[in-house]
């Protein structure tokens, strides 16, 4: 089974668990940049520990990505790319990066789930990735942020 089709199935089972439409549409994606940190924070989500995330707003903006929106559903895949749960995204709001309050730290469940933490791994993952992007990392820098519930593992 192709990695699409095992993803497939997984949406497929979900939605006959509800019995909701197929035109039900979802993302489907892994935290992070490795497989590593994909496991380690799906891990979170699965203990319900993380209950948030964030993600730079030019990513979506240049990659052509629509931005999550309340209601939306989306597959969480381990560092494998095997699919773990389905989250629906329940809030929102896009702040800048100095904006990020203790309490969205702690919602992220990441470390000590500190915001001194939050902003401390948070630089140094978008100063990886945005090398590959027309902005360089500041306190001002767009961040999505998203909060969403585990709807079906």
């Amino acid at each position: 089974m192709t990695k699409q089709s095992q993803i497939e199935s997984f949406w497929q089972r979900f939605l006959a668990s509800f019995n909701f439409s197929s035109q039900i549409t979802y993302e489907a994606w892994s935290f992070g940049d490795s497989p590593e940190m994909a496991d380690e924070l799906l891990g979170l989500v699965l203990e319900g520990i993380k209950t948030a995330t964030a993600s730079a707003f030019i990513v979506y903006e240049c990659d052509r990505e629509p931005i999550p929106e309340v209601g939306s559903y989306s597959i969480c895949l381990d560092g494998n790319d095997v699919p773990r749960c389905v989250i629906q995204t329940i809030a929102v709001k896009t702040v800048p990066f100095k904006e990020i309050s203790p309490e969205d730290a702690y919602q992220e469940g990441e470390g000590d789930r500190s915001l001194a933490y939050w902003r401390r791994v948070h630089q140094d993952f978008w100063e990886r990735e945005l090398v590959s992007y027309p902005v360089t990392f500041s306190e001002e820098l767009l961040v999505v942020y998203e909060e969403f519930k585990v709807v079906y593992q």
